[in-house]
């Protein structure tokens, strides 16, 4: 499979999340080409705060592997990840981060901070943006478009 096929799935995923009322990001872990796990933000579902979907999803790789260094495994996101998540992924050891739109008010790995290749840090996995950066930019604009009160015009 090709990053834009993995990408899809994350996509796929954060339409799951936008239809139980979650911010609509998906994610997936692939290794050897296969995926190993994949999640998408549950934390309205949940109501825990660390439900976003790069956290479940590293949780469960962890589980189906029975290892928390996932070394030789990618992640394909749709949202950059947030400071908790980017913290996460250099714990986990990720090979790979790939993800689609950028998070101007959150992102860790480039717009914000630089967590990903911070060189203090004992861990950088390699960074690739951009892939179905306009389909997964308009899941979320779509979603919080929805949720703002309509500009209507008042007699």
């Amino acid at each position: 499979m090709t990053a834009e096929n993995f990408m899809a799935r994350a996509l796929a995923l954060a339409e799951k999340a936008a239809a139980a009322g979650d911010v609509p990001v998906g994610a997936v872990i692939a290794r050897n080409g296969e995926i190993v796990a994949e999640a998408f933000n549950e934390k309205e579902a949940l109501n825990i705060p660390s439900c976003h979907a790069e956290i479940l999803v590293l949780e469960r790789a962890a589980l189906k592997l029975n290892r928390w260094r996932l070394i030789d495994c990618d992640l394909y996101v749709t949202l950059e990840p947030c400071v908790m998540c980017a913290g996460a992924i250099v714990q986990a050891r990720l090979r790979s981060v790939t993800y689609g739109a950028r998070d101007p008010k959150a992102g860790a790995v480039e717009s914000i901070y630089q967590i990903l290749s911070d060189g203090r840090l004992n861990h950088r996995p390699q960074v690739v943006s951009g892939i179905l950066e306009k389909e997964c930019s308009e899941i979320l604009k779509d979603f919080f478009a929805k949720r703002r009160p309509a500009n209507s015009q008042q007699p």
